[in-house]
């Protein structure tokens, strides 16, 4: 960057962009925000705005247009892992969360994406909970161009928010429609059979144990202190590593053939199951690719002929709800092997357990399709902030 102009500018647009504090260039407007009432605590049509953006739906409203809101208080102000301002459109309510403010002779959404780049960390005033001052934020130092650029990006953006936004609610209708199949598909509490089943299956399910259907195995962990257990022949997992990706293929840290022996960590092959057992209890994972784990896993190595890999990890949610359930410690709840081997289930015929996973399989398939859709466009929008401001 040279000087006070952007790397990536729009074409037709020239000379250095100008500094100014946030409260010479936008009006706020927080002395009309009003705390939610009880009375309007029922289900309405206008959104009720707080910190985290849209908490609620209200009956009534104080605002209504364009303005932008950054959060008064709460972690995103650090920790920036969710968006801490957003534009709103038409009739709303907002608390005292969340300073509000339009831009006097700028576009809002421009602002929008200024606000976001910010770094906060210094500005925070808070105690028990990070806290943006009203005053602190008015003095913000912002760089920005003339109207006419600052209209010509803002428009860039709303175009790449609103795609973001279209292929984030296609992520979410995704998600809704896997967790409306996994509630008609597998028989709920009272139920022998599932409300919806796929064509050419008719016998019924059949209640077995797990420990009858696959084998529970723990893990171990190798002495640290011995480098001889420790290199790049097996993968050994923890449950650290569990949770994010269906299929696992590589572990961040690895062990020798001497480390697996001389430790109760054991060899799973392809198509386990794996389960974390304590630390955050029900995390799978199906391994792609022969490995092993530390103790805090109970991993399920389906049984060839009565238990489908995929089956079993759909049913992920009630695995984590029965082990959460029977678990127990002091330190931090565990679920054992023991316990998970009694856990009851309702089966299908193997063939109808297959055709089940193979149906799951292709619809978490579109939904991790769709999220990384949405990540490279959310990457995209971070290049783009990066390069087109100051």
């Amino acid at each position: 960057m040279e000087g006070n102009v952007p790397e990536i500018r729009l074409k037709g647009f020239t000379g250095a962009w100008v500094q100014r504090e946030l409260r010479d260039v936008a009006d706020f407007f927080n002395e009309k925000r009003i705390p939610i009432d009880s009375t309007l605590r029922t289900s309405g049509e206008y959104p009720y705005y707080g910190a985290t953006g849209i908490i609620d739906y209200v009956n009534d409203y104080i605002f209504d247009g364009e303005y932008v809101l950054l959060a008064e208080d709460g972690a995103n102000i650090i920790n920036r892992n969710s968006p801490i301002a957003y534009l709103t459109q038409g009739k709303f309510w907002l608390n005292n969360h969340a300073h509000i403010m339009k831009m006097k002779n700028g576009d809002n959404c421009f602002l929008l994406q200024l606000l976001e780049r910010q770094n906060y960390s210094n500005l925070n005033t808070g105690t028990a909970q990070p806290k943006l001052n009203g005053e602190v934020v008015k003095k913000i130092m912002l760089t920005l161009p003339q109207k006419e650029e600052q209209i010509a990006i803002g428009k860039f953006f709303r175009t790449l928010d609103s795609n973001i936004t279209l292929h984030q609610q296609k992520l979410d209708g995704l998600k809704n429609l896997k967790k409306g199949y996994l509630q008609q598909m597998f028989p709920q509490a009272g139920e022998t059979v599932p409300k919806i089943r796929l064509k050419g299956f008719t016998e019924p399910w059949e209640e077995r144990k797990l420990g009858d259907i696959a084998e529970i195995v723990g893990g171990g962990t190798p002495d640290t202190k011995n480098l001889e257990y420790w290199g790049d022949e097996i993968d050994w997992y923890t449950p650290a590593e569990i949770g994010k990706q269906i299929y696992v293929d590589g572990s961040r840290r690895k062990i020798t053939t001497l480390g697996l022996r001389k430790s109760s960590a054991v060899m799973l092959p392809v198509g386990t199951v794996l389960f974390t057992s304590r630390a955050g209890i029900g995390n799978t994972a199906i391994l792609e690719k022969a490995g092993a784990t530390n103790q805090g896993f109970q991993s399920i190595v389906p049984n060839k002929n009565d238990l489908d890999s995929y089956f079993i990890f759909s049913k992920t949610h009630e695995l984590k709800r029965y082990g959460e359930t029977v678990g127990a410690g002091s330190t931090f709840i565990e679920v054992s092997g023991k316990q998970m081997a009694v856990m009851s289930l309702l089966i299908p015929t193997l063939p109808e357990q297959i055709a089940i996973g193979n149906f799951f399989r292709n619809l978490d398939n579109q939904i991790t399709a769709q999220s990384q859709k949405v990540e490279q466009l959310k990457q995209l929008k971070a290049a783009y902030l990066q390069k087109m401001f100051v």
